[in-house]
């Protein structure tokens, strides 16, 4: 446990950082998991610059690496591109 006052308001602003964090990302997620289950070509270019904006404020915020963003949204243009 900690011993210090400041870092036990470390460990509380660690864990509301992780939760926030995590929200964001696993919000992130699903918008490329219904992108990548979308067969309609029309929509999912309407929602890619959405889930592009999303991916790239996780990887400004260092929630995710840039290179792991840089590769959700180039899969996710490819799967676009593949579309009839």
């Amino acid at each position: 446990m900690a011993n210090h006052a400041s870092a036990e308001k470390c460990i509380r602003q660690s864990e509301r950082h992780r939760l926030h964090n995590r929200y964001y990302a696993k919000t992130t997620r699903n918008s490329i998991r219904a992108i990548r289950n979308t067969t309609d070509k029309q929509t999912a270019q309407e929602e890619a610059p959405k889930v592009y904006a999303m991916i790239d404020k996780l990887a400004q915020k260092g929630i995710i690496h840039k290179n792991k963003a840089a590769n959700l949204k180039s899969g996710i243009a490819v799967y676009i591109n593949k579309l009839a």
